[in-house]
């Protein structure tokens, strides 16, 4: 088994840059404990906690369309969706379990469990 550390992710609604430009395509990479721990000493999280978000997903997110970065003013650009979206997915990747679908099976209407393969998802 790979050990997977960033995933594609498409966003419901996109960000638009200056330019009109919708982009909706990106990748998000696990989080270490430094994308964790180093954006509780900016003044923005001290002023305000719920910043922590916009600068973890800022630090995690490798790419988003055809942007050359992503840094904490395309995040706060972000549709308040694609926020929450962006959230569930760090919530989901940075577990220590493997994120899984459950479901019924067709045939003998058991309750299984399937894993999610985002590297799948993207391709």
């Amino acid at each position: 088994m790979d050990f997977q550390t960033e995933f594609p992710f498409t966003l419901p609604k996109g960000f638009m840059d200056r330019e009109g430009n919708l982009h909706r395509e990106g990748v998000m990479r696990m989080a270490n404990a430094a994308d964790e721990i180093l954006p509780l000493k900016d003044a923005r999280v001290q002023q305000n906690p719920g910043y922590l978000t916009i600068i973890l997903l800022a630090r995690v997110i490798v790419k988003l369309g055809s942007l050359p970065a992503v840094d904490t003013r395309v995040i706060e650009g972000l549709y308040t969706m694609d926020l929450a979206y962006l959230q569930d997915l760090y919530q989901r990747i940075n577990t220590m379990e493997i994120p899984v679908y459950k479901g019924l099976c067709p045939h003998c209407r058991k309750t299984v469990e399937v894993p999610i393969n985002f590297m799948e998802a993207g391709d």
